[in-house]
């Protein structure tokens, strides 16, 4: 690629891509012999020069892997080669143009499938998954080869968003999709443990939007019908914009996990928009969601000195919130539980569906583009929170929570994520007790990588 131009932020410093693969090099330092498995990471990577305007979610996807056994790591990293980046290898340069720019005559398709988004380990696969509803790529451990589109015996009628939910205890992956063209234009799913595709249940929803996460309890999964999507004003010009209508409706959505879309329950809520939820869970009567919630998605008023972290129109400045339904009388609750800006929350993937004490999170650091310039645990029970703060000089990306081997408790274990320098130009892998917040390990990895998207830690593989 060629120098990044200095309109766009998610191609300088921190976010620089790279421009080639790695295949099982050696990292420098000592890890826990207790920490065993693999740190997966997706990440928004463009394989040619892009073309017209970037947005950060355009690039192609690549995992970067840190797999860890015997107080040893070794580093990979694959671009994840959906049937987009194939025909573009085989052009050799970029046929599709991003979210921003409207479709090229003979481009292949709208916009490119790139599966850069989120990770999810399920049946012994690693699911690569696209927040614009694509179809999922399965990849291998720990080579990150990627084996192909996962569509469930073929009975996956469209596609799966980012931030499916696998049930811990049952071992059931729950998903929804969305389109932003025609309806359906949304689905909620479920999948087996053993990779049978369930159901795939139309949801009434109050038109296209783009919602980007849900989450589970025992019996039920909740989701989210909030008014951000395409600005219609823009689309009616023959642009793309992304708008937040005020005026639309805002709500959360109840349904059993096997239920019907016909059944969902509906809980009307103040205007705002949560990127991504930290936990759910049932109490007595009540079902209550915590998630990242920003109020003034797109401020009449953007801010212009590079303090808060934009994605294009959209400004990050999210903070943590409660919602408690009551299941029986349909009231809600809203709450603020923290306002530090924060994002990109994680749990103890062990405790997926249950209620959760601990959750982690990354401080938005005062920047123009996203990064994290601390990490942080709550205390969901307390109320309270403390703070990591990262080495000078450098930024986080999503944090993941790895057990240790025979761990007897939620926090037993540790915090694990990569930090960047664009002045060192370096990575290293970042390893925290969870329960002290020390710092165990910090080893050099064998490249600088970019701040990427999601995370997961896959045990023993």
């Amino acid at each position: 690629m060629n120098a990044p131009s200095a309109e766009y932020p998610y191609l300088q410093g921190e976010h620089t891509p790279v421009s080639s693969e790695s295949d099982a090099a050696p990292c420098l330092g000592e890890l826990p012999k207790d920490l065993v498995g693999t740190f997966a990471r997706n990440s928004a990577n463009p394989r040619f020069e892009p073309l017209g305007r970037y947005h950060w979610f355009d690039g192609d996807g690549m995992v970067h892997a840190v797999s860890v056994r015997d107080g040893a790591a070794t580093y990979r990293a694959r671009w994840i080669r959906t049937e987009g980046l194939k025909a573009e290898e085989q052009a050799g340069h970029a046929l599709f143009t991003g979210i921003l720019e409207k479709p090229r005559p003979g481009a292949p398709g709208p916009l490119k499938d790139t599966a850069n988004t989120d990770l999810v380990w399920h049946n012994g696969k690693l699911l690569a998954l696209w927040w614009l509803s694509g179809t999922p790529c399965a990849l291998a451990l720990p080579s990150l080869e990627t084996l192909g589109p996962e569509r469930f015996g073929g009975k996956l009628p469209r596609g799966m968003a980012a931030h499916a939910k696998v049930d811990a205890t049952s071992g059931e992956l729950m998903f929804f999709e969305f389109s932003l063209f025609k309806p359906p234009f949304y689905r909620y799913g479920v999948v087996s443990k053993s990779g049978e595709l369930l159901s795939c249940e139309p949801i009434d929803v109050a038109g296209p939007r783009i919602p980007h996460d849900i989450a589970i309890t025992p019996n039920f999964t909740v989701l989210l019908d909030l008014p951000l999507g395409w600005d219609a004003a823009a689309l009616a010009a023959g642009k793309r914009r992304i708008g937040f209508d005020r005026e639309a409706p805002a709500r959360i959505g109840v349904i059993s996990r096997h239920g019907k879309g016909s059944e969902v329950r509906w809980f009307p809520i103040e205007p705002c928009y949560a990127y991504h939820t930290v936990n759910a869970y049932e109490e007595g009567p009540h079902l209550c969601l915590i998630a990242c919630a920003i109020d003034d998605p797109i401020p009449a008023k953007r801010d212009e000195g590079g303090q808060v972290p934009m994605l294009d129109t959209i400004a990050l400045v999210p903070t943590l919130r409660k919602w408690t339904m009551n299941l029986q009388t349909g009231a809600v609750k809203q709450e603020t539980l923290d306002d530090t800006p924060n994002e990109f929350p994680r749990t103890n993937e062990a405790m997926q569906g249950q209620r959760v004490r601990f959750s982690y999170h990354g401080r938005l650091a005062r920047r123009p583009a996203m990064m994290f310039d601390a990490l942080l645990k709550y205390d969901l029970l307390a109320g309270t929170h403390r703070t990591i703060d990262v080495p000078a000089g450098w930024f986080a990306g999503e944090p993941s929570f790895a057990p240790r081997l025979d761990a007897k408790g939620e926090d037993d274990g540790y915090i694990v994520t990569v930090i960047t320098s664009a002045a060192q130009d370096a990575s290293d892998f970042w390893v925290i007790d969870a329960a002290t917040l020390d710092t165990v390990a910090r080893v050099r990895l064998p490249r600088r990588i970019p701040i990427g998207f999601h995370s997961t830690w896959v045990r023993g593989v």
